[in-house]
């Protein structure tokens, strides 16, 4: 079974500063996956090497531990990933792709999950989800829109 989630938000700040959001480690600020801890597994250098296609990290969540990889990555317009080896849940892959879009007041950030279930059990369960799995989905990108412009309001007053 392939499932899939999509969402959008405009958030008033450029696609640079949303782009900073999107790192593995940053994430955990808002993620609706309820990620706990990042530990990137390649080489981290530079800051810009956690968007690097092919950066990998091990993610903990409250209830799961997964790895995560980097598969498609441009620069302040689109990040792509992939995550895989649940330890619990079973053989369950999922692609999160972050699509941002530059407007006049602002960006829109596209969110896009796919899933692969092959467990009918865990196909039974996400089907039953799906709906509580769609309102955090929204609120994550509400926080994060909350996060960046309460920053961008911050650095106005600063630079008053």
């Amino acid at each position: 079974m392939l499932g899939r989630l999509e969402k959008s938000i405009v958030i008033g700040v450029a696609p640079e500063k949303v782009w900073k959001m999107l790192a593995l480690d940053r994430q955990v600020e808002w993620s609706f996956y309820g990620w706990k801890n990042v530990e990137y597994t390649s080489k981290i250098h530079t800051s810009e090497d956690k968007y690097r296609i092919g950066t990998s990290a091990h993610i903990i969540e409250e209830h799961e531990e997964f790895d995560y990889e980097i598969t498609e990555s441009i620069r302040n317009e689109r990040l792509t990933g992939r995550q895989f080896n649940f330890s619990k849940s079973g053989n369950v892959t999922m692609t999160v792709t972050y699509i941002l879009k530059p407007l006049e007041e602002g960006t829109r950030i596209t969110a896009v999950v796919e899933y692969e279930m092959p467990n009918i059990i865990l196909r039974m369960i996400a089907r039953l989800s799906k709906r509580q799995g769609e309102k955090a989905f929204e609120k994550s990108l509400k926080k994060l829109r909350s996060i960046l412009e309460q920053d961008a309001n911050r650095q106005i007053i600063d630079d008053q």
